[in-house]
Order: C-alpha cells, then structure tokens, then sequence
C-alpha cells in the first residue's frame, strides 16, 4: 500500500513526534505509525506527569552525562539542537519553561499534557498524518525502500523509515521492545537491553526500616565486589521499602542491572559529607572528644557546620559503628569504633541484588549499538533510508531531561538529512 509517504515514522513518542514536526515543515511527506490509540503516552507519564523535557546544561556538558561513548556520538546532534534550541522552539510552540533544580527544565504550566499536545500539533500542522493502533510485525527491504509490515491491514512501501519506538521501559505506555527483533533480522548487532534509571533493591532489613528517609546532598558510589569504586553521584537519595531510590540511585541503575543479570554481587556506598575528607572529618571528631561536655555525634557535627544524619540513620550508623547509644558522646568511643563511625559516615555500604526492573524503568539501557548507525545523520550506516532515533539507541544519561534532549537532537539530525 503507498500512502503517498517519502518518510514513514514509526513511534509517536518524544523522538517520532518531533522528527515527523521537523521532516514535514521541511517539506516532507511524513506518516507516522503509530501502536496504541494515542500520541505521547510516555510523555504523559514522564516526570511526575510535569515532563522535564530538558536541561539547563549546555549542548557539551549534557553530552559529557552520557558517558565517553555517548558523548562522541551526540556531540554532532546537540550542537545542531542544544538545549536552549529545545526551548525556544517549545516557547515557539507556546509551551514557555521554567528552570528548576537539578539542571531541570519544565513546561511553565507544569503539565505534560502541553508537551505532548504541542509536538503532535506541530506535526498534524506542518501536514504529518497519523495511523493509530498501527502495530509494525515485519520491516524489510524492498525494490521501493522499505515494506513496513503491519499485524493488521496492508504493508506501506516507503523509501525511508525512521524507528522511533523506543526501548523497553514503561511497558504499559506501549514501549515493549518491538524495535530490537526487527534489527536482529536485519543483522544489526544489539546491545543487550537493561532498564535504567529505575530504584533499587536491596536485601537489608535495616535499608527498609530507613523508608521515608531523604538525604538530599549525598553522594552514592558504586562499589565493584573488589572493593574500587567505579561510578560516583551526588544527588538526592531515598530509602524505600525495597531499598533506594531518588536521582543518586537511580542514575546508577544501569551497571547494578548488567551486574543482576550475570548474577554478580554488587553494592553501594553511601558518603553523607562529601565535601569533607576522612581525614578532616575523623580530626574534627577527635578535637570534638577531647572538649569540654562530652558532646554527642550529633551536636560535634551541628558545631562543625555539617547537619547531622536523620536519628534513625543516625542510629543505624552508630549501631554499625559498633558505638553504644543512637547518638553517642565522641569521648566514649574506643578508637576502633572511632574509625568505623568515620568510615560509615563518608561510606556506608549497602548490599544489592538488582533492580525494581522494567516496569519502572525511566529509560532503556542499551539497544542498538551506536557503532552501527552515522552521528551525523541518524542514518543506520549499512542500509539507505533507515534511521533510529531516540532511545532504541544504546544511549542512557542521567535524570534531568537528558534523555528526552538526546531523544530530540537525534530527531533533528534525522529529520535534517531526510529533508537535504
């Protein structure tokens, strides 16, 4: 069936929405396809349904998030569209944003919704047309281009598809992995999808008796089963019912989730002063203990500027410490629980067992293999006139709005190369 297309898009997401808006105002035909009976859904339900759709960082400082791979592959994307692009072009669309903290940009209005509705606007306008309920079975090489083959109805022949369907994360919003069987039958090499950005789970008790605990300028590393540190954030952290969340947390999802996966232990430590060295935090403690009044843990930390943990992590941590009392006094500590207090209070260490999975999974980890796709145009680089956009590619920043970023600039560059 020819539906008079140049592009077919398909996904109608963050990524499908902006490259059909894009492609289509450039003069290009666009039809985008569709799975569930709306546009957005992940939009919807992104950041609290508030949807940070970006940054405050620049085009290079947010590609630095994505790691070395990451960033050598949208370095290209997000100086075509940095993040103040993202915004005047939604302040165009009549969705101003609002800065907020945490680098966190947000519809001025709060709402997802106006995101959501501005994009497919913009698309229907610039004469993008859509098919809904259009669930993609097969995608194959034809003498036209590409025969997108549908579970119901008949096939469209297009010269140019663009997959935008996303990974495997919040299945329910309709992203279940469809994309990746169709680039294994086209011999494209995968890399194996894991969720990310997802809270963690833990098997201690006393993780659990913690739930409803913020810290909110701690910094967590992720500790190999050696010992070393491999990755570091310092965000806002939460202890849950199952373990931790928050922005610390879940930024480290990705290697506890490949760690879950090969059956590796793997754990995390918790540093509640990251500004202060073992050194200087352990000397302010000693002269604490040898002044006047025998002062708590707690009042030598107020007197020292830091704030003090709440009481039940204070607790634990002395507990731990092998100290007697929630909130013992410095002077009657024996050197050995001196030490452990200091060590717990700059790297409390908590065991895991993986992650709360895909179902509450902000974004998809891995997908295809950047190797396999040009930075320059979103083109997959072993067949004309097939892109991928968006998080179907092996890409994973941090919470911010970087990924809906990266999912933006890889539909310009995209939509950009589709239309020259």
């Amino acid at each position: 069936m020819s539906l008079g297309a140049d592009v077919v898009v398909v996904g109608a997401g963050a990524a499908g929405l902006w490259c059909a808006w894009r492609a289509a105002a450039r003069g290009a035909r666009v039809l985008v396809l569709e799975k569930t009976a709306r546009t957005g859904t992940k939009i919807l339900a992104s950041g609290g349904t508030r949807c940070n759709l970006t940054t405050t960082l620049d085009g290079r400082g947010a590609a630095r998030l994505f790691g070395a791979r990451g960033e050598r592959f949208l370095g290209h994307a997000l100086r075509i569209l940095p993040p103040t692009q993202v915004r005047a072009h939604f302040a165009e669309l009549g969705v101003p944003t609002v800065e907020a903290l945490l680098e966190k940009i947000f519809p001025a209005s709060q709402r997802a919704r106006d995101v959501r509705d501005a994009l497919e606007s913009a698309a229907r306008a610039a004469g993008a047309r859509f098919v809904f309920d259009a669930q993609v079975a097969r995608l194959a090489p034809c003498a036209a281009g590409w025969r997108v083959e549908l579970e119901r109805g008949e096939p469209v022949e297009c010269a140019n598809v663009v997959l935008a369907v996303g990974g495997k994360s919040y299945p329910r919003t309709g992203t279940t992995g469809d994309g990746y069987a169709w680039l294994a039958t086209l011999g494209l090499e995968l890399v194996d999808p894991v969720p990310a950005l997802v809270p963690l789970i833990s098997p201690e008790i006393w993780v659990r008796d913690l739930a409803g605990i913020a810290l909110q300028d701690a910094e967590l590393r992720h500790v190999a089963p050696q010992g070393a540190s491999i990755e570091r954030r310092r965000r806002p952290l939460v202890f849950t019912h199952a373990g931790l969340s928050g922005p610390a947390a879940m930024d480290l999802a990705e290697p506890i989730a490949r760690a879950e996966s090969s059956g590796e232990p793997r754990a995390v430590a918790i540093d509640l002063y990251p500004e202060w060295s073992e050194d200087r935090l352990r000397a302010e403690l000693m002269d604490a203990a040898a002044r006047p009044g025998a002062p708590r843990l707690s009042q030598a930390l107020e007197r020292a500027g830091m704030a003090p943990p709440p009481k039940r992590l204070l607790a634990r941590i002395a507990a731990t410490s092998g100290a007697l009392g929630d909130d013992p006094r410095l002077n009657a500590l024996s050197r050995s629980s001196r030490h452990a207090l200091v060590q717990n209070l700059k790297g409390l260490r908590v065991a895991l067992t993986g992650t709360t999975g895909f179902d509450h999974a902000e974004v998809t980890a891995g997908g295809l293999a950047l190797g396999e796709v040009d930075p320059g145009t979103c083109r997959v680089r072993r067949y004309a006139g097939l892109f991928a956009i968006g998080e179907i590619l092996d890409l994973q920043g941090p919470i911010g709005g970087l990924n809906f970023q990266a999912a933006f600039a890889t539909a310009e560059v995209a939509a950009l190369e589709l239309t020259r």
